[in-house]
């Protein structure tokens, strides 16, 4: 089997510190510049099995994390939730891997921040603690993660029925002259789709329609 020639080695100008890479003169992808140092390579070299498959899988892993800058530059994201995304993308479970690492590393990916981020956002616009958990908990967020958010957000003692009473008020008022017991149903289910859930929602609402 014929081993693939290093035909250009030029710098990428769109991310300083990586080399783009062709072979047998077609575009093969982009290295960091140290992969390049550290193997010596040079235009004209042929590539071995080793050394091929050592570009195969940097060229991976940055691109991986290329996907993730871009990602990143239009949102926020939890490690996981990130994660299955570049994996749907098509990107190789290591070269995900390596990717999430080095965002990370750079400060770029946060589960707490994250996770505090997200409730305090999420729970401005009428979320309560249960769809938060469970929004939360979909994108990989650790459990303990989560409630250290939650306790953040709604501190011991506070008033956690504020949100959730103007809520009911509002839906109850849409749904005009229904019978009662049909309007606390409604109430109820609607204030569950928000998170709101429990004893002490119950009696809110009983209290808001009765």
């Amino acid at each position: 089997m014929t081993q693939p020639v290093l035909t250009a080695l030029t710098p990428d100008p769109r991310r300083p510190g990586t080399v783009r890479v062709e072979l047998d003169g077609a575009r093969f992808g982009a290295v960091p510049d140290e992969v390049v140092q550290s193997a010596g390579l040079a235009v004209g070299c042929a590539l071995d099995d080793e050394l091929h498959q050592r570009l195969v899988t940097a060229a991976d892993a940055e691109g991986a994390f290329r996907t993730a800058l871009r990602a990143l530059e239009r949102r926020p994201f939890a490690r996981a939730d990130l994660g299955r995304r570049l994996v749907r993308k098509g990107h190789p479970r290591p070269a995900v891997e390596s990717a999430i690492e080095r965002a990370a590393g750079m400060g770029l990916l946060d589960d707490v921040a994250f996770a505090r981020n997200y409730a305090q956002t999420r729970a401005a616009r009428g979320r309560g603690p249960a769809r938060l958990t469970r929004d939360l908990l979909a994108m990989g967020v650790e459990r303990a993660t989560i409630d250290r958010a939650l306790a953040e957000e709604w501190p011991e003692g506070s008033d956690r029925t504020q949100v959730p009473r103007t809520l009911a008020v509002k839906r109850a008022a849409q749904l005009g002259d229904l019978p009662r017991p049909v309007k606390r149903r409604r109430v109820l289910a609607y204030l569950a789709r928000r998170g709101f859930a429990g004893r002490d929602i119950s009696e809110l609402v009983a209290r808001v329609v009765g």
